[in-house]
């Protein structure tokens, strides 16, 4: 059918509106009375179910509307005018530009308090050595039960490749939208639990930590035998053939890729994604019921052996990988071992393939952080040739003609390193060697440097930045929350501002500001050390219970909207709850790219809402509700 779309919007100079639909953006044009319209041909009515405004300048997405439309059209009909009203924020004093799918973020002056925890680090009697998705029921009880309103996860998206030590890791995944079989729960399959099955699941959940490679192999022989037991069942319900119809734009090159590499039937890899996700979806709508949402995590890089870099090579630069120069995590920089992304690609199609990845995430989680929010500005990209992350550069760059280097009388050798993606064009090493420079080239080279690697690229990353990001916070309605530590630029803090996606505050990351509202304060992450282990680090042996509430005390009194504390910090408020060899309570290592990733909770999550924890329960609890966080 062929439908006219009209809206008023009083736009300024140099603004202008476009309509968004089926991830393609339709210019409008200006009428009088500040009337923007816009006729399509070849319009379905299922494109009229989901469709929006946004306000266009310089050629980038300056405002969006607070919701999307959608539409209800007669059968049959040809021609129709559509008269819209441009969605404003219906909320007075909602900080946010785009509504968000858990209400509560959009409240005026909302707080809230959480708690971070890998899957894989869960613990209770009915799992088999590893954290399962079953295993958030109790843990969404006892976040409940203290006045919690976020749970946070690492990633969750199958890893797998051959079962060793480096598949624990969780930000390698070989799949964006698959996730991880090995948090299935085995009885929820149908699995019996004879005594055999009893011995192994009570050796394996005695360890105190993971054992990924035996897990691994007794995980996915039982999942294997509950496939040949309920396959031929399972693939003639209606359940089971919408799940596939509805994935298929990612689900059928996942199960060929997996097919492939094992030698198995195809079906059987996608029997377990429908069953992982019923698995996750049945704790993800627990924890609405009972006012948790959680928080997910969105990883910057997707591997080179993964199903989407095997099916669609053109999306990446599989000749480099990316990684972080020297920072406060490491002073050798990282090398993380994934290609960086072709965005020019990418950008043909409107970001689909990143759209696609965030909608899918958005049916678990109602809050995101964004893996290294950098990596959206610029990447730190290392050729292949090289391992070390000192030997990386930027990517998109301005590099330096070699005139310009000459005209300031200084040597390319030492100090400079070819722009693999502008031959003939230099960037400065980022540990340069100086020694043999005069004073005065020493000086013209350090103001080069910082120029180089804090000023030079501002806008042009800005514009990088803004580019992408719009089109991918639309995507969904969850909140947005950037990683955004290590050797920032200052075009950053501005683009966050502008998107409304929350900072990364820790105490001992100093970013020469005060803790802004639109944040989350965390007293640790994954890559660091507990509270416990700062302590020790310093000198000063474990952190008592009392020194703990302190710190805790004050992260929750500050501006930050959001509160999200390790699971182990938490659990050392109570002396005869937390771990005795607290030395042990850190996930990962970030400067080992081979660290084996088998941090596990000491404790069964049953026990925290039993009275065994009632203390621990009544201070976070008090904690919380004294900070007015209390959910």
């Amino acid at each position: 059918m062929q439908v006219t779309f009209k809206v008023e919007y009083r736009t300024v100079w140099g603004e202008s509106l476009s309509l968004v639909m089926g991830n393609v953006k339709h210019p409008m044009t200006w009428n009088d009375g500040n009337i923007w319209s816009l006729t399509l041909d070849s319009v379905k009515a299922a494109d009229l179910q989901d469709y929006t405004y946004v306000l266009i300048r310089d050629g980038l997405i300056l405002r969006p509307e607070w919701e999307h439309h959608s539409k209800k059209v007669p059968a049959r009909c040809k021609n129709i005018t559509i008269e819209d009203k441009w969605n404003d924020c219906p909320i007075p004093g909602c900080p946010f530009p785009r509504k968000h799918q858990a209400e509560m973020f959009d409240r005026p002056g909302f707080r809230g308090a959480g708690t971070a925890v890998p899957v894989f680090s869960l613990r209770s009697q009915n799992d088999f050595g590893i954290g399962e998705f079953a295993d958030l029921h109790p843990l969404i009880d006892w976040a409940a039960a203290t006045g919690q309103c976020v749970i946070q996860l690492l990633p969750v998206n199958d890893t797998t490749r051959k079962g060793e030590w480096a598949d624990s890791y969780p930000y390698s995944p070989i799949s964006t939208f698959a996730l991880h079989p090995l948090y299935l729960n085995l009885q929820a399959l149908g699995v019996r639990a004879t005594a055999a099955f009893k011995k192994e699941q009570a050796e394996l959940n005695a360890l105190p930590e993971i054992d990924y490679p035996r897990v691994f192999k007794a995980k996915m022989a039982y999942i294997r035998k509950a496939f040949e037991a309920k396959w031929v069942k399972d693939s003639e319900s209606a359940a089971y053939k919408k799940f596939v119809k509805e994935n298929d734009y990612w689900l059928e090159e996942y199960s060929s890729f997996c097919a492939q590499r094992d030698g198995l039937e195809k079906e059987y890899y996608c029997w377990i994604q429908w069953n992982a996700e019923k698995q996750f979806d049945k704790e993800v709508s627990y924890a609405h019921s009972k006012g948790i949402s959680l928080k997910g995590d969105l990883p910057i890089g997707v591997s080179s052996d993964s199903a989407e870099a095997y099916y669609h090579p053109e999306l990446f630069n599989l000749d480099s990988s990316t990684g972080a120069p020297p920072d406060f995590f490491s002073k050798e920089g990282q090398n993380w071992g994934f290609p960086t992304y072709n965005w020019e690609e990418m950008a043909k199609d409107n970001y689909s393939w990143w759209k696609r990845r965030l909608k899918k995430m958005s049916r678990f989680f109602d809050a995101f952080r964004i893996d290294h929010i950098l990596g959206f500005f610029r990447i730190w990209e290392i050729p292949l040739e090289y391992k070390c992350g000192l030997d990386g550069h930027f990517n998109p760059a301005l590099p330096y003609s070699k005139e310009e280097i000459e005209q300031k009388h200084l040597p390319i050798e030492g100090l400079f390193h070819e722009d693999p993606r502008h031959p003939g064009f230099f960037q400065p090493k980022i540990s340069p060697d100086t020694s043999k420079l005069l004073w005065w080239q020493k000086d013209q080279f350090d103001k080069l440097y910082v120029d180089f690697f804090y000023h030079r690229h501002d806008e042009f990353w800005r514009r990088n930045a803004e580019h992408k990001l719009p089109e991918l916070l639309d995507a969904s309605g969850m909140l947005a929350c950037g990683e955004d530590l290590g050797m920032v630029p200052d075009c950053v803090l501005g683009v966050m501002d502008h998107q409304k996606i929350l900072s990364l505050e820790m105490e001992n990351v100093d970013k020469g500001r005060a803790w802004p509202y639109l944040s989350v304060c965390a007293t640790s992450s994954h890559d660091m050390a507990t509270l416990r282990m700062q302590n020790a680090e310093k000198g000063f042996g474990d952190m008592p219970a009392w020194a703990v509430r302190r710190k805790l005390e004050a992260h929750l009194n500050s501006a930050s909207m959001l509160a999200i504390f390790p699971l182990q910090d938490w659990v050392a408020l109570d002396e005869n709850l937390r771990r005795a060899d607290y030395e042990n309570e850190r996930i990962n290592q970030p400067a080992d790219p081979h660290h084996h990733w088998r941090y596990r909770f000491h404790l069964n999550l049953d026990e925290l809402c039993t009275d065994k924890a009632s203390d621990l329960r009544v201070q976070i609890e008090g904690l919380i509700k004294d900070s007015n966080r209390y959910c």
